[in-house]
Formats: C-alpha cells, sequence, structure tokens
C-alpha cells in the first residue's frame, strides 16, 4: 500500500461483464486497452524525462517547502513544465496557508538538582510553537501507541513524553500512529513537551508536522536520533534522580499563499466525470526531497507528458496534479476538494489517484473498495501481459496521511499502486539525506509507465463500477478499513455515535 490470466484477443466474442465495460476492443475508434498500454510502455521506455527533470529541479530549486521562496520556484517549475509539455490549460490554484519556518532549537537533559547538563543534537518538528521555553520530567512512553499512553496517564500531565517515532518493538496487530498523532496523544493527556526517537541508526535527524490539523500545537515536539535516543534512555537506567529535558525554541509562522498546479485534458465523450492523478510538489527543507516527492510529483508530471505525446484522448477528463502544503497538513489536497465542494464539482470526481512515494509498483491497491476489484484485476492481467515484468500484486488497503485523504474522507474513490523502496531510501524519510543520488531512474521510469497504463484505463473505461459513497457509506468504510481511531486522534472523525 498478487494472478495470471490471458487477455482477450479481437477475434473473442464473449467478454464478462466486469471487462466488457472498460476493454474497448470492439469500439473501433478507440484503441484497444491492450495496444494503448503498449504504445504508453513504448514511449515512457524511450521518451520519459521524469528523472532528468527530477535532477533539474533538484539542482536549480533545491528544497520545496510550501510559503518558501523554493516552494514558489517549485510551483513555477510545475508550470513552466506542464506548459511545455503541450497543455494550454495550466492554472494555478492558490489557497492561504499557514506557513511554519524553523529557527533555532535546543535540547538540554539533566539529572534533577543538577547542572550536569548534557547538550543533545535535536530538530524542530513542525508546527511547534513560535516560541517555548519548558523544563520537565523526561517520562519514556516507549512506542507511543494509545495503550501505552493510557498505560501512563497519571504520570504524563506536566512532564516531557520521550517516545519513538516507529516501533521499537512491533507488537503483534499493532499499527504505528503517525508522529502527529503520538503528540495530539501527548498534549491529550497533559505533556509539556515531546521528545520523538528516529529508529535509522547512523545519527539520522527526521523532520515532519507534528500537527494533525497543519496549524500550530501548544507544546514543543522535537526528534532526536537513535543514537541520542538510546542515549538518554540508558542515562535513565543509570540515575538515581530523575532525568529532566530542557527544550528551547523559536520558529516563525505566518500566512502566505501558496498555489497548487493543474493541467486538464479534456474527455472526449463524458468531460463531466472526472480522474484526478496527483502528487505532492512541496518536499520538507533538510535535502531536496528527491524520494519524498520528487519520485510521485514529476511522475505525475511526466504521465501529463506522455499522454499529450501519444494523443490520448480518453473518455473523462482528466486533471494531473502537483499539490503544495501537504506535509504541512494536506492543505493544498484539503483546499481542492473545498474548492470542488463550493463549486458542486466533487461528484464529478469519479476517482483520485495518488502517487506518494511511489516507486517501481508491483501492483495495484483498490483501498479497500471491493466493487473495483473485477475491473483492476483485468487492468494488471492486462498491465502483465504487455510488461511480464510487472508482479501483479493486488493489494486492498486503505491507509491516511497523504493527499488522497481529503478525497477519501468525502466517499471518493481512491485508488493507488503497491510499490517499494529501499531500506536505505527509506532511512532518509523525511532527513537531510533525501537527495537525488537516492533515486533509481529504472524504477522512476516503471512508476511512470505502470502509472499511466491504470489511469488510462481508468479514464477509458465505458464505465466505473465504483461510485462516491454517502455520508454513512464512508463512516462504515472506514470503520472496516480500521481507520476510525487514527481520525479520532487527529479531530477528524465527523461521526457522532
Amino acid at each position: 500500500m498478487h494472478r495470471t490470466f490471458t487477455v482477450p484477443r479481437l477475434r473473442l466474442v464473449l467478454f464478462t461483464l466486469s471487462s466488457a465495460g472498460f476493454i474497448t476492443a470492439f469500439n473501433p475508434d478507440k484503441l484497444p486497452l491492450e495496444k494503448a498500454f503498449t504504445r504508453i510502455n513504448n514511449e515512457v521506455q524511450q521518451h520519459s524525462k521524469a528523472y532528468e527533470t527530477l535532477s533539474d529541479a533538484s539542482q536549480r530549486i533545491g528544497h520545496r517547502l510550501t510559503g518558501s521562496t523554493n516552494g514558489s520556484r517549485a510551483e513555477e517549475y510545475a508550470h513552466a513544465l506542464l506548459t511545455q509539455y503541450g497543455f494550454d490549460n495550466v492554472r494555478y490554484e492558490p489557497f492561504e496557508v499557514e506557513a511554519w519556518g524553523r529557527d533555532t532549537v535546543t535540547l538540554a537533559v539533566v539529572p534533577n538538582r543538577s547542572d550536569n547538563f548534557r547538550e543533545v543534537p535535536v530538530v524542530a518538528l513542525a508546527h511547534s510553537p513560535v516560541e517555548a521555553h519548558i523544563k520537565g520530567e523526561i517520562i519514556d512512553v516507549g512506542n507511543g501507541l494509545e495503550g501505552d499512553f493510557a498505560g501512563l496517564r497519571d504520570k504524563i500531565k506536566g512532564k516531557v513524553v520521550l517516545v519513538n517515532i516507529g516501533l521499537a518493538a512491533p507488537t503483534k496487530g499493532a499499527r504505528n500512529l503517525h508522529r502527529s498523532e503520538k503528540t495530539a496523544l501527548a498534549i491529550q493527556y497533559g505533556a509539556t513537551g515531546v521528545i520523538m526517537v528516529n529508529l535509522v541508526p547512523g545519527n539520522v535527524l527526521l523532520t515532519g508536522t507534528a500537527s494533525v490539523t497543519g496549524k500550530l500545537i501548544p507544546i514543543p515536539s522535537v526528534c532526536v536520533s537513535l543514537e541520542s535516543g538510546q542515549a538518554i534512555r540508558g542515562w535513565m537506567e543509570e540515575e538515581r534522580e530523575r532525568l529532566h529535558a530542557v527544550i528551547d525554541m523559536t520558529n516563525t509562522s505566518r500566512k502566505i499563499r501558496a498555489r497548487n498546479v493543474i493541467a486538464t485534458l479534456r474527455g472526449s465523450k463524458l468531460p463531466n466525470e472526472k480522474i484526478i492523478v496527483g502528487g505532492h510538489l512541496d518536499s520538507w527543507d533538510l535535502a531536496t526531497g528527491a524520494i519524498d516527492n520528487g519520485i510521485g510529483s514529476f511522475a505525475v508530471m511526466d504521465i501529463a507528458r506522455t499522454f499529450r505525446a501519444l494523443k490520448l484522448k480518453p473518455k473523462r477528463t482528466i486533471e494531473f496534479v502537483l499539490f503544495m502544503g501537504e506535509e504541512q497538513g494536506l492543505l493544498g489536497s484539503r483546499a481542492s476538494v473545498d474548492n470542488l465542494k463550493k463549486s458542486g464539482q466533487l461528484d464529478r470526481v469519479r476517482y483520485m489517484m495518488n502517487l506518494d512515494m511511489t516507486n517501481d509498483p508491483s501492483g495495484l491497491n483498490a483501498f479497500g473498495r471491493t466493487d473495483i476489484l473485477p475491473f483492476l484485476t483485468t487492468v494488471g492481467e492486462t498491465m502483465k501481459q504487455v510488461e511480464p515484468a510487472f508482479a501483479n500484486q493486488m493489494l486492498n488497503q486503505a491507509g491516511l496521511h497523504s493527499d488522497h485523504q481529503p478525497f477519501m474522507l468525502e466517499g471518493v474513490p481512491v485508488v493507488g499502486m503497491n510499490g517499494h523502496l529501499d531500506r536505505s531510501v527509506l532511512d532518509c524519510y523525511h532527513a537531510n539525506c533525501d537527495r537525488i543520488d537516492l533515486v533509481n531512474p529504472d524504477q522512476l521510469k516503471n512508476t511512470v509507465r505502470y502509472a499511466s497504463m491504470l489511469l488510462y484505463a481508468l479514464a477509458d473505461a465505458d464505465d466505473i463500477p465504483t461510485r462516491r459513497q454517502t455520508d454513512t457509506q464512508t463512516r462504515d468504510y472506514l470503520v472496516a478499513q480500521g481507520l476510525r481511531t487514527p481520525l479520532q486522534i487527529a479531530n477528524e472523525w465527523r461521526w457522532k455515535e
């Protein structure tokens, strides 16, 4: 977030009901699905510019933090590139965002009633207060899951919690929480500060938002390396006196206007129905964000290039969207959904496909919607016939914390691709090592060609079996997918019991 099947040829007269709606072999004015996939495959293999343009942007722009000068330059770069690819309708979708920026932060650890301060390398997590100066006893909450906090409920108030970003000792069936959800729990239980421990070896410091809403949080949240976390925990075991943390930080926060970038390919027969394919263009500022989410956003732009180069004219309208503000709370995608609701156009969105750190896809993800499975099964099998290297491993599980989320919470069907990144690449997530040397050009090309095939199948289908859910159906779907609790923690569960 796996089957072999031979796709019918032109001479075959009968189709299953699930296939007949979207394989266009008997429509003489349309390319058969297999032929379209072959053309897409060849075009991307021979002419993809995803790696080339990502490399260029990484060198010329650097990081792409929303609200910064670099962020604006990235928006302009995307607009110019899509225009260069032949889109004459590229537009900005402006929205107002509270732009957070780091200034200074220090963390010192000291035993109670002692002046034996130990300075610890640290980085502030986004949306921490503009100014914070706190001292408090350190309480180790381990993995920081709900049960971990609940078990220490009487000891947390007024203290600084020490918590792992990941799961140091995974429990069977346990789902990790996002750092913002762990911070939200710390606030709920009355903590005065949060120290997140990265679990990647090599003194890697990680950044990212600690806010579930994209707004400033009331307490400082910082990240230390695995080695620093181990040292703090070791010291806690050695000392008879309790350890205290001293956090001093200043940050900046101001309202600015950021811009999503949108290029539209108008549908040939169903122009009022829309497929949105998006990826967030913004990144954090510790590196250049080549993986998160350069590989996703520049894949989206190369998919757009592919459709224009092949002069593909699918039935439905496609919007290629580069979202800003994802890292600061899905702000660009929230703005898009709000605009669609206000204009009465949300029902026109038949599917949303999100590419966020999507790399070298091995299969398709139905995001918990069983009604689309026959459709996606045949699409995947056709993709594998065109490109045998495609593993065609089907997944059917929804998740949170990327730009599909605002659409999903409004009942819009979401589809994804499940791929992989090497462990060494994942270790640089949100860290100062997320640079272009991590990107595998061939794997990025695979993302473009497989995602282009899936997008074409959705956009050109005679009918898509999946519909936007009602509010009640959306609630039940989220419960079934195990997303109710994290949404409640994030104050995004709108349904009353």
